[in-house]
């Protein structure tokens, strides 16, 4: 496991906006070029409005111009003393904006579970479903 990785991730989270659950989640995509991009949770008062770590990486991602063919790998992780998988609206995001076989790895200390995109959702909507 890329240590560099998960340090990108944990150092995210002291850029959350978690004003309303101080709940913080740091996340961060290694691309093919061997950059990183972190993403963080940032919460509105609306909470329809907020956008979870995960996808603020990926959407900084291809903002930069990146797509789901550069996506290597990806952390997730917070403060909790657990492990935290990503929420659905994620899971449906990042089935369409990452290769099915890109590795996926929670995280909380020591503790690592990994698992492929496609495991996150495996009846993902897509475009094959319009």
């Amino acid at each position: 496991m890329d240590h560099v990785l998960i340090k990108a991730a944990q150092d995210a989270l002291k850029n959350a906006y978690v004003k309303y659950s101080n709940f913080k989640v740091g996340a961060a995509i290694r691309l093919k070029d061997g950059s990183i991009i972190q993403g963080v949770n940032i919460e509105n008062a609306s909470y329809g409005l907020t956008n979870c770590a995960e996808r603020t990486a990926l959407y900084t991602a291809y903002a930069a111009g990146y797509t789901k063919e550069d996506i290597t790998e990806m952390v997730i992780t917070t403060e909790q003393d657990h492990l935290i998988s990503p929420c659905g609206a994620c899971r449906q995001v990042m089935s369409e904006l990452m290769l099915k076989d890109v590795q996926v790895h929670m995280v909380y200390g020591e503790n690592i579970k990994t698992v492929l995109n496609k495991e996150l959702l495996p009846w993902a909507f897509s475009e094959d479903d319009l």
